[in-house]
């Protein structure tokens, strides 16, 4: 393990700990959802809910929406975390780091019950991934011209 530690740059360690501050907004999503569970009686395995099931079935959906949505490219997230870390390791944390918060927003904003209030801040979560899509291009074209 030792040797595999030193091939890393020294600033990698950032991209961990954006990795992790992550998990805890992914935590705090799940931890909302499963309230909202409670609250409205939404059961499992149901993902959304409807009419049927409780009178504010649009507020469970934009918090479950909200949470899934973050779902949905949190792996895709994580690759380019770690992948373009290796040879990016700060401007993937800044990124990251304005991605994780831009979740955060996001889901709140959703989860107030108008799904345009997840956009003012929440909305820069598309251009943080993007931007790491980009370091990812840099660094694969780096490893090509070598």
């Amino acid at each position: 393990m030792a040797g595999i530690v030193e091939l890393l740059p020294k600033e990698y360690g950032y991209i961990l700990f954006t990795l992790a501050a992550y998990y805890f907004v992914n935590l705090y999503m799940q931890i909302q959802v499963g309230r909202a569970r409670k609250k409205y009686k939404v059961l499992y395995p149901a993902l959304y809910a409807t009419e049927a099931d409780t009178k504010d079935y649009k507020l469970f959906n934009c918090i479950q929406r909200g949470h899934q949505n973050s779902l949905e490219s949190l792996g895709m997230f994580y690759v380019l975390m770690v992948v373009g870390g290796l040879k990016h390791p700060l401007i993937c944390t800044g990124l990251g780091s304005v991605y994780t918060v831009a979740r955060f927003f996001y889901f709140t904003g959703y989860s107030s019950g108008d799904p345009k209030a997840r956009l003012p801040i929440g909305g820069l979560n598309g251009f943080a991934l993007l931007g790491l899509v980009i370091v990812n291009i840099w660094f694969g074209v780096s490893l090509v011209r070598e």
